[in-house]
């Protein structure tokens, strides 16, 4: 998606046609969808799925590539016992295998994909930190703590300029970005901080063992609740869960905008469309002119916070979870005719 396009173009505009047309009625696990698009459970909290017991709390997710297939990875937001699990699909759609590729650890809340291919997953925690994992299951998980200790949201990757941002969920969080010292290597490198002036400036103990992060930096800009994050053609796209605020970074002129609020979630299609879940069970999506519309509706599912949007490597499915409380998740498979 352009920077031209999204950001210097005026507000979004609500209330238009969408591009897929009207929702139908609700199918299968409650997906009302457009006219030919089709829905289903690809896994529950608490029940085995390619004998794998798939994991509560579904959070944060990303997809990789595989073969001819591909394989959707999904963070646990349970304390202690969180980690991240995986389902490995078969070119067909059919799932091959489940499997965890981290384990014992805590609050795994949100995450990034890497371009090389790993899983960021990040801890919730107080003093939480980042695990770098392998989506293919062929490698352990590895701890960055050079990319800080702080109460981790999400993290989303720009190979552009070389570096990774993060968001913090706490009522003063700050917005982050790590320039690791050789890209694709996350074991050192600079954890930065973004200032009121609107200047990146470096967070003096990424530690944190003296004084939290975000209080390190006097300049620090502070912001209500960190919470998604997906970096897309030049443009670092955040939310704010405490003010259901939707940000947009424009990495390149180092501006910053609120585009809406009533967000959550957020993920961009291969179209440039991005897609983001709202505080109800809905998703709708922004298209490059800024027209903003349904594209999803989830019932029976009251009260369900929709999380961890991500699309196949060829665009053609969307996974998100819905998750109530710390035990009841579903995640789900979208399929359908997507604007290329």
């Amino acid at each position: 998606m352009s920077r031209k396009t999204l950001l210097r173009t005026g507000p979004l505009v609500s209330g238009g046609v969408s591009p897929y047309g009207p929702l139908g009625l609700a199918g299968t696990g409650g997906l009302a969808l457009p006219p030919g698009f089709t829905g289903r459970v690809v896994a529950r909290s608490g029940e085995k799925v390619a004998g794998l017991t798939w994991h509560a709390a579904p959070d944060g997710g990303a997809c990789f590539p595989d073969g001819g297939g591909w394989i959707y990875v999904s963070n646990s937001e349970l304390p202690l016992l969180g980690g991240a699990s995986a389902l490995r699909f078969r070119a067909d759609g059919s799932i091959a295998d489940a499997y965890r590729i981290l384990s014992g650890t805590d609050l795994n809340c949100a995450g990034g994909a890497t371009p090389w291919h790993t899983w960021l997953s990040c801890e919730l925690g107080h003093r939480g930190r980042v695990f770098e994992c392998d989506p293919y299951g062929a490698r352990a998980a590895r701890p960055r703590l050079a990319m800080g200790r702080f109460k981790h949201e999400a993290a989303a990757c720009d190979p552009e300029r070389r570096v990774i941002y993060m968001t913090e969920d706490e009522p003063d969080g700050c917005f982050y970005r790590f320039r690791p010292s050789d890209w694709g290597d996350l074991t050192e490198g600079t954890l930065e901080v973004l200032c009121a002036s609107g200047h990146w400036q470096a967070v003096p103990s990424p530690a944190a063992l003296l004084k939290e992060a975000r209080h390190q930096v006097e300049d620090a800009r502070h912001f209500d609740g960190g919470d998604g994050c997906h970096y897309a053609g030049g443009v670092c796209y955040f939310t704010t869960k405490g003010d259901t605020g939707l940000w947009a970074y424009d990495a390149q002129s180092s501006t910053l905008d609120r585009l809406c609020e009533g967000v959550r979630a957020i993920t961009a299609a291969p179209s440039g469309d991005l897609y983001v879940a709202r505080e109800r069970p809905e998703i709708d999506v922004i298209a490059p002119d800024r027209a903003v519309t349904p594209f999803l509706r989830l019932e029976g599912h009251d009260g369900a916070e929709l999380t961890g949007l991500a699309f196949s490597p060829d665009g053609e499915r969307l996974y998100f979870s819905a998750r109530r409380g710390r035990t009841e998740g579903h995640t789900f498979e979208v399929s359908g005719p997507f604007r290329a």
